[in-house]
C-alpha cells in the first residue's frame, strides 16, 4: 500500500512538473482519433467496396469484408498511424534528450525497482483471426467466397463458422493430444515414480 501511495505521489508530481507535455499528448491523441474517424468516413463514402457506402448488409460478401478491412488498415496507417508514430517518436526523443539527468536517473531507478507482473488484458491472442482465416478458406473451398450474404440463409454462414472451428480442433487438437500423451508417458510419469 505504501509503494502504491508513493507511486501515485511520484506520478502526480511528474505530471505537475511536465504539464505542458501532457496537454500536448492529450491534444495529439484527440487529433489522431478525429483523424482516424475522418479517414474511416472518407473511405466508406469513396470506396467501390460497399458501393460507395450505399450497399446493404445483404449485398456484402467475404471478398468485400477482407478487401475492405485490408484497405482501411492501410489507409489508417498512411494518414494517421505513420504521422502519429513519427510525432510521438520524435517528440518523445526530443523531450527525453532535454530532460535533466537527475530526472532521467530517478525515472530509470523507479523502473528497475518495480517488478513487472504480466497480466492478461483479456485479448484474443490471435485465435479469432486464425478462426476467421480458416472460415474464409472453408467458404472459398465450397465456392461461396463471392456469394452475397443475403443470398444464403444465416444458418449457412453460422454453421460454417462452427465447422471451421471443428476442423481446427481436428487438425491441431489430435496431434497435440498425441504429443501430450507421449510426453506424459515418457517424462511426467517417470518423474512421479
Amino acid at each position: 500500500m505504501n509503494e502504491e501511495l508513493s507511486d501515485k505521489t511520484y506520478w502526480k508530481g511528474f505530471v505537475k512538473k511536465h504539464w505542458k507535455l501532457f496537454v500536448v499528448i492529450i491534444i495529439a491523441c484527440i487529433c489522431a482519433f478525429i483523424g482516424a474517424l475522418l479517414v474511416l468516413i472518407w473511405f466508406i463514402e469513396t470506396s467501390p467496396i460497399g458501393a460507395y457506402g450505399t450497399a446493404f448488409v445483404g449485398d456484402w460478401n467475404l471478398d468485400w469484408i477482407v478487401g475492405f478491412t485490408i484497405l482501411i488498415i492501410l489507409w489508417e496507417l498512411l494518414f494517421v498511424g505513420i504521422p502519429a508514430g513519427l510525432f510521438f517518436g520524435v517528440g518523445g526523443y526530443i523531450w527525453w534528450s532535454r530532460l535533466p539527468d537527475e530526472e532521467k536517473q530517478e525515472f530509470k531507478a523507479r523502473d528497475k525497482k518495480k517488478t513487472h507482473n504480466k497480466r492478461n488484458a483479456g485479448g484474443g491472442g490471435g485465435g479469432s483471426f486464425f478462426i476467421f482465416i480458416a472460415y474464409c478458406i472453408l467458404i472459398g473451398l465450397e465456392g461461396n467466397y463471392y456469394t452475397t450474404f443475403g443470398s444464403l440463409p444465416y444458418t449457412y454462414w453460422l454453421s460454417r463458422c462452427f465447422l471451421a472451428i471443428m476442423w481446427i480442433l481436428i487438425i491441431f487438437g489430435i496431434p497435440i493430444c498425441i504429443i501430450v500423451l507421449i510426453y506424459y508417458l515418457t517424462v511426467w510419469r517417470k518423474k512421479s515414480e
